[in-house]
């Protein structure tokens, strides 16, 4: 079983790259849902792990919303994907701004 601080490290450790790829690898619009999704799996894991720590079932429910929310996101972000591939060709971020509506 691991300590609470290395699992805390762990959970800081997944946030922090799943923020660089957003920011700093902005390339590829899939990487980039890809990468806002593992962002949202690390609070869902911060959460389950809280609520366990504390005895709480306040943070699983929070995690099912947050599943929830991810779902419509992803499906979201692929019909965008798939409009814009249709589109330009190209799935890459520097060209979006010619989608307008």
């Amino acid at each position: 079983m691991f300590s609470f601080w290395v699992i805390l490290h762990l959970i800081f450790f997944s946030f922090l790259l799943s923020l660089s790829g957003v920011f700093l690898t902005r390339k590829n619009f899939i990487t980039i849902l890809m990468c806002i999704e593992l962002m949202l799996m690390s609070i869902n894991f911060s959460f389950v792990f809280f609520s366990v720590h504390l005895d709480d079932m306040v943070g699983q429910f929070f995690t099912l919303f947050i599943l929830a929310v991810a779902a419509a996101e992803s499906a979201l972000g692929l019909a965008i994907v798939v409009v814009f591939y249709r589109l330009s060709g190209v799935i890459s971020i520097d060209l979006i701004s010619y989608i307008k509506a």
